[in-house]
């Protein structure tokens, strides 16, 4: 009779751990296997042939502007496709130059420059040319939106606020998105998801690709943010159907694969068949915390990604990323600390302050990072990464109760965090 208890008491042991392995598993290799391995890339040569066309006829018509600025969009395209910062960097000078001729008097101009701007994380210069583009008066809605954009990422929320009430019209794809985008800086997820899920259906509607291939990776972000990770999956593979050589979505696969279904190796993969189509820095951060999650050598993939933002091209774009790296290492603590104080004159934002306050607390100044949290970082964001950094900070400071307090929330956030991040919240 016992040896019949223990018999079925492992079957239910085995039947249990089926289950949750079943509820672990999301994905399937059948649903983007031929995606990675396809090389052809028909996106990036469609964008290499909008250059060549518009490159050639702005050649045999040089005062034609408006083959200018194709040329730049082509540009600025194939840095969509191809990561390339000097693509991006080659837009910036096309388009300079169509400002330069019409002395910073045409809109459209003035938008696309100011758009540049935004990509390069420039946001202080992109704010000068909309503010141009406001007083010429023309296309108005246009500037607001972008103005909407360029101040909640200066972290001026008392302006963007107001430019958001400006562009306000519940039937329109562009200001459902804002509001959306508004509403998760403001905390609230669930209204966040549920604009965002209107906005799609416009996009639908009018069947839009662009904006469908936008509204559905969004969800898809937004869905693994609030715990539905078999719906974030379904918006990255209908965002594939679009558009195969989205490697955004792709990458939102590798980190559900990665963090939700703990395959490190698979995750790798994928990753590493992005990176033939499209290298970019954070690519390579991403590899490294896999292979650290593996217990494996990480070194090259960071090395990789040292050199590559040396590249001074790459401006400001990857402060943050940097800042956070070099806070790791007593060597580069100091560099850290350089770029944290410069994030905090481009963009006074709780995420710039949650730099300086982390490379404070790494620094051994743990009553100095209390202020910053304190003063510009407590109450007014919910991103997990700055809430971690606030615990810790917290717990150097023996604040015990505000730690625990910050732990249980952020154990509901070991999706987002990752196996790494969250391997640290347990230990709290």
């Amino acid at each position: 009779m016992f040896k019949k208890y223990i018999y079925f008491l492992a079957l239910a042991i085995i039947f249990t751990s089926c289950i949750q392995q079943n509820e672990k598993q999301i994905t399937a290799k059948n649903d983007y296997d031929h995606l990675l391995r396809n090389e052809k890339n028909e996106s990036l040569t469609f964008a290499e042939n909008e250059r060549e066309f518009w490159k050639t006829k702005y050649t045999d018509a040089p005062n034609q502007l408006s083959y200018l600025s194709k040329l730049a969009q082509a540009h600025t395209l194939l840095f969509e496709y191809n990561g390339s910062i000097e693509d991006l960097k080659k837009s910036e000078e096309l388009l300079l130059k169509a400002n330069v001729n019409t002395q910073y008097k045409k809109v459209g101009f003035l938008h696309a420059l100011s758009k540049n701007y935004s990509t390069q994380h420039r946001f202080k210069e992109a704010l000068e040319l909309l503010e141009k583009a406001r007083h010429i008066g023309e296309k108005k809605q246009t500037t607001y939106k972008m103005l909407f954009d360029v101040y909640l990422e200066l972290g001026n929320n008392s302006n963007a606020e107001k430019y958001l009430k400006k562009i306000k019209n519940n039937s329109d794809f562009d200001y459902l998105i804002r509001l959306s985008k508004w509403l998760d800086h403001k905390g609230n997820l669930t209204a966040a998801i549920r604009t965002m899920e209107r906005a799609s259906q416009k996009a639908e509607i009018i069947n839009d690709k662009s904006l469908l291939l936008w509204s559905y990776s969004n969800l898809g972000d937004f869905y693994g943010h609030a715990g539905n990770i078999k719906a974030s999956y379904r918006q990255y593979l209908k965002a594939l159907t679009i558009n195969p050589d989205y490697t955004y979505a792709l990458r939102g696969i590798a980190w559900i694969v990665f963090s939700h279904e703990k395959n490190p190796a698979e995750a790798l993969r994928i990753i590493d068949a992005i990176a033939l189509k499209k290298l970019t820095p954070d690519l390579l951060l991403f590899k490294a915390d896999i292979l650290a999650y593996q217990n494996k050598n990480s070194n090259s993939s960071l090395q990789q990604y040292i050199e590559l933002v040396a590249n001074k091209s790459y401006g400001d774009m990857y402060n943050s990323y940097n800042a956070m790296l070099y806070a790791e290492d007593t060597n580069t603590i100091e560099k850290a600390y350089v770029i944290a104080r410069q994030e905090v004159l481009n963009r006074a934002t709780p995420q710039s302050y949650d730099l300086l306050a982390w490379t404070y607390h790494k620094k051994g100044n743990s009553k100095e990072a209390l202020r910053i949290v304190e003063q510009y970082i407590q109450g007014k964001t919910f991103e997990p990464s700055i809430l971690y950094h606030m615990a810790e900070i917290y717990k150097a400071n023996n604040l015990g109760k505000l730690a625990m307090s910050l732990k249980k929330e952020l154990l509901e956030c070991t999706f987002e965090l990752g196996p790494l991040e969250s391997k640290k919240i347990y230990k709290l």
